[in-house]
């Protein structure tokens, strides 16, 4: 049996949509091996919904990798899942993650990792979640005429990520679905502008004016109305101290960066102004995670 730690991930960061991400300190286990029928067992997050056969997405990324070894053997795959499922932490992303490099690992590492990244952002869609939840760190990605490209960096290792998970889902594809088809071109030259000083404020450890880098024209504020409450958490938590505040991922969490000192009340006042919206939620602080998928 192969068994894998694999950590919960935020993408875009704001501005950069579909090309950054970080990994954080918040884990799914899967424990892999052969056996004579496929088995799946589920505890934790999404146990009462989640496959259990063939068709789980863990077993489904797995068997890729089997047909790429011209392995065809069942699997058994014990999955204990604490990343909560659509709320924008990445969940897809680390099962897919997960179940590539422990088939990997299982089989002999047949494949390389640039062979492992090319299969997980063709399931996922877009790299920006399944590349930090392989490798851990700040990560830019991007495709290009089909590959995906992508470089990581630490994150600076006292920061923390105030992470508020409102108590309900939102799917990706209909967070997706609120976005326009084409963009004004000086929104487009804005998320350039501000991605790109966000990029080098984080690999620099310097967020002074975080909370400019991190504005947003591209998707955020369409998606605001699927999430009540989003635009005040943002407002506020800068105010309150932190360096910044985004939706995370297509949401509906949302999280804002911070001082370890400061974390547990900044955690609070989310929680709060959600509450005011009628909305429960409850928060995690998390560091960001270096390592991404990790055997043990």
């Amino acid at each position: 049996m192969v068994r894998v730690q694999v950590p919960a991930t935020t993408a875009n960061f704001g501005p950069g949509f579909d090309c950054l991400g970080a990994s954080l300190g918040l884990y799914n286990y899967i424990e892999m091996g052969f056996s004579d029928k496929p088995e799946v067992y589920v505890k934790g997050e999404g146990a009462e919904e989640i496959p259990r056969d063939e068709t789980n997405l863990v077993y489904q990324a797995a068997s890729k990798v089997l047909k790429r070894a011209n392995i065809d053997r069942p699997l058994k795959i014990v999955l204990e899942n604490n990343i909560p499922m659509a709320r924008g932490l990445g969940s897809s992303a680390a099962c897919i993650a997960g179940g590539l490099m422990a088939a990997n690992h299982l089989v002999g590492e047949v494949l390389d990792n640039s062979e492992l990244v090319q299969i997980g952002t063709e399931m996922e869609g877009h790299p920006d979640n399944v590349v930090p939840a392989m490798f851990g760190g700040f990560c830019l990605s991007m495709v290009h005429e089909n590959k995906v490209i992508y470089k990581t960096f630490p994150v600076p290792y006292w920061l923390r990520f105030v992470v508020c998970i409102p108590d309900f889902k939102l799917k990706t594809e209909d967070a997706r679905k609120v976005l326009p088809k084409t963009v004004k071109f000086e929104d487009a030259v804005f998320n350039t502008s501000h991605t790109a000083m966000l990029v080098a404020a984080m690999a620099q450890g310097d967020l002074t004016n975080m909370n400019v880098f991190c504005q947003d024209r591209l998707h955020q504020p369409y998606r605001s109305n699927l999430i009540p409450g989003m635009e005040k958490v943002l407002q506020v938590v800068t105010e309150k101290g932190a360096f910044a505040g985004f939706l995370s991922g297509s949401g509906p969490a949302v999280i804002c960066l911070t001082l370890k000192e400061r974390a547990e009340a900044l955690g609070q006042h989310m929680v709060d102004i959600f509450a005011q919206e009628g909305i429960k939620s409850h928060y995690k602080v998390l560091s960001s995670d270096s390592k991404g998928v990790r055997f043990l």
